[in-house]
């Protein structure tokens, strides 16, 4: 397979390695399995315009990105629907999208995955015609992001205590938004301090993603905790994975869902994929099944087959 790399230079792990380095021992492994690959490393300014570029260029297998999550979102929106399949290097603060695909969590592995790898369809979501790959939140994971953005890090250790900060910042001064969802033929009127729609059901017992990343369903969680201690709860229960034991989200399902907000504030922000953008007043959610082709490990895609 013909494969072309795009490594953002300021993503994640890449800020801590030698990518010059990196990339010779990249293109040695997989050159050794009968590939080739042309690689691109980047600033992160010129991420999606150096995506836009590889991702029409003719002759192209793979496209292979490596950053963050923002890099990864970027690469698989400009991908969905094509034939040419995405493989990531997950070089992020928790790569969910990544674990979901059972893709080795460290470079190098993840590498040499590549060099058998096989080429899967999983699926993607769109809010407002915008494509995702994991999660699109709004309430209480956007204010965290938010504050998150006006801290000071410099390495994947101190963004995530930069998280934990925010969180309990946030988790001091909770504040809930009236919203309508509308799933199918019901509609839900609430008031919440957090919702997250996801492409397909996070698993049970880990982090936050997928089991089946071709699942062809929307998972819709609302917060319906308030106090401060109910939330603290709720974020641990989060962490551990414990979705179904918490009795502080209830959980949906659907293929399209219709997020309408009724709070008078008159800016809103919502997260996609880890970035932060403004929120519609009405979004429009919906899964689309096989979107996305993807280059995972052979053995997590016989996994998947199974």
């Amino acid at each position: 397979m013909r494969f072309a790399a795009v490594l953002n230079q300021e993503g994640g792990t890449m800020r801590t390695i030698d990518l010059f380095a990196f990339s010779d021992q990249m293109r040695r492994t997989l050159e050794a399995a009968g590939h080739s690959i042309d690689i691109d490393v980047v600033a992160g300014k010129d991420i999606v315009a150096t995506l836009d570029s590889v991702a029409s260029k003719p002759g192209i297998d793979i496209v292979l990105a490596g950053g963050g999550d923002g890099t990864i979102s970027a690469a698989a929106a400009r991908l969905m629907g094509r034939k040419r399949a995405l493989a990531i290097l997950p070089a992020g603060t928790m790569n969910l999208f990544a674990r979901g695909l059972g893709i080795p969590q460290t470079l190098d592995a993840a590498v040499k995955s590549f060099a058998d790898g096989e080429v899967i369809a999983v699926d993607m979501a769109t809010a407002n015609g915008r494509p995702f790959v994991h999660q699109f939140s709004i309430g209480m994971h956007a204010r965290m992001v938010q504050l998150r953005q006006n801290m000071e890090f410099g390495s994947r250790l101190g963004k995530m205590r930069a998280s934990v900060r925010a969180a309990w910042a946030t988790i001091k001064n909770p504040s809930a938004m009236k919203v309508t969802l509308t799933i199918g033929e019901t509609e839900i009127v609430t008031r919440t301090t957090g919702i997250g729609v996801t492409n397909n059901l996070f698993g049970e017992g880990h982090l936050p993603y997928a089991d089946n990343p071709a699942g062809g369903v929307l998972g819709i969680y609302i917060t319906v905790a308030r106090q401060r201690g109910e939330l603290v709860r709720f974020l641990f229960d989060m962490a551990r994975g414990k979705w179904r034991d918490s009795g502080h989200v209830e959980i949906h399902q659907a293929d399209r869902v219709v997020l309408k907000i009724h709070s008078a504030a008159k800016r809103f922000r919502a997260v996609l994929d880890g970035e932060l953008i403004r929120l519609d007043r009405e979004t429009t959610l919906e899964i689309h099944p096989g979107a996305l082709n993807v280059l995972v490990p052979a053995r997590a895609a016989q996994a998947k087959a199974a």
